[in-house]
This record gives C-alpha cells, structure tokens and sequence, in this order.
C-alpha cells in the first residue's frame, strides 16, 4: 500500500508489500525524477515481495508524494534516504534495485553501508552532466514526465541537484563496492548507453555480472520487458543462495 513513513529526516511515501517480520528487504529505487508508481517499480516490488522479501520503492525528499521542496531532491539526499529507510525497517540485510539514476545511487549508498547485501543496477549511467548554459541562465532545469495517473508532471529541478551530483563520480568509486553486483543494460537505449553501462562494469569489482535486455531506456512501457528483467533478477538471486 501507499503509505508515508517518518525517517530520521525525512517524511518519505512508499510503495510496500511483503511481510514486515521478513528477514530480508529489498529497495526498488527511481530513476531521475520518476515515481514509485511508475508500473516497472511497482512490479519489482510485487515480485520481490513474492520472493519472501520486505519489499519497498519510495519518492525521495521533495518530489511526487514524498515531502519537502524540490531543493532537498539531491543525490545526497537520496542516497541519505536509502539509509534511512534501511534503518527504519529494522536494519535488515537489504538488496538494492534501482533503474538509471536510481542504481547509481544505490552503489554510492552500498559503498557506505554494510546491510546493503548486493546491487542490481538497470541502465544505470556514471555520472550527471552538468546544466546547460539556458538551464543555468535561468536557474533550474525544465523536466517532464509521465503522471501515472494520466498527464504530466512537470518538475523545475534546481542548480543544487547538479552542483551536488558533481561530488559523485561512479566510475572511480564503483570499485569500492565489493558486494554481487549485476549490470543489466538496455541494447536500444540512446538516453544510458550500452557502452556506457560496460565501461561500469569493467571498472567494478568481482564478483559482477552483466547481461542485457532488447528495450529502450524506458523499458516501464513494455510490460514484457518488465518480465524478462524479472526473470533476470531470479537467476540472479538464485545465484545468491
């Protein structure tokens, strides 16, 4: 269910389901500015519930339900989120699942905290470009996306989001994080290219894996791409066993 929960911090809505007594919770994270509801987070969710996990998305501080103001919508923030919600939940040993920006986050949040157990990363960059010359002009960048509930909702993300995102370089850190790690790469995506996703993976340490699927960068408008990454999270954690 759609809830909001109350962090050390922040003041977080969440998409749940599995049992809260489960031994282990799994962590469906967001790209840029995407929804908990967008229909791929809310399936990961379902499935990894239905594979005996806790299992939870959210909105991060200050954009769709979550609490706060756009400002607080930084990187730092984020990865401040997962912690936080980690720990809200009982400090559960965690997997993380993120897409694009979302999975890059959650290897900056693995580096840090020991409950994160293993990262599977889906069409996750290495970096954010910094603003355009029009975007800094005016102070924010104009950002469209879908609105699960029909629409569109539109978001002006400010200069701190890209100011802070400039303290995060996945490609030197990535080796850092020495926990199971797969790389699942989009062989038609032009937003998170595919040589993008495997100069990641060389750089990251053993143990990892790579694998790919034949969608775009948005692969939430496919429902049969949402299987097929679900029948690749499956392999992956029978693996893990």
């Amino acid at each position: 269910m759609n809830e909001i929960i109350k962090t050390k911090s922040f003041e977080l809505a969440i998409y749940k389901r599995g049992d809260e007594n489960a031994k282990k919770l799994a962590l469906v994270i967001p790209g840029r500015l995407d929804t908990k509801d967008y229909a791929h987070m809310k399936s990961h969710v379902d499935f990894l519930a239905n594979k005996g996990f806790l299992a939870v998305s959210f909105d991060p501080p200050g954009v769709w339900e979550s609490k706060g103001d756009i400002v607080e919508y930084t990187t730092t923030n984020y990865i401040k989120s997962i912690n936080e919600i980690i720990n809200y939940f009982g400090n559960k040993e965690t997997i993380l699942v993120g897409h694009s920006r979302g999975g890059a986050t959650a290897f900056f949040a693995g580096i840090q905290n020991d409950l994160i157990m293993c990262v599977v990363a889906i069409m996750s960059p290495t970096n954010v470009a910094p603003m355009s010359k029009e975007d800094e002009g005016r102070g924010f960048r104009i950002s469209s996306r879908d609105d699960p509930n029909g629409g569109k909702r539109t978001f002006n993300l400010p200069k701190e989001y890209f100011s802070d995102a400039q303290k995060y370089d996945l490609l030197s850190e990535i080796s850092k994080y020495k926990k199971p790690k797969l790389f699942i790469f989009g062989e038609k995506d032009t937003m998170v290219k595919p040589e993008m996703v495997k100069e990641l993976f060389e750089k990251a340490s053993e143990p990892k894996q790579i694998t790919s699927i034949n969608a775009e960068h948005d692969y939430r408008l496919d429902p049969n791409m949402i299987k097929k990454v679900e029948e690749i999270f499956e392999e992956f954690l029978e693996e893990l066993k």
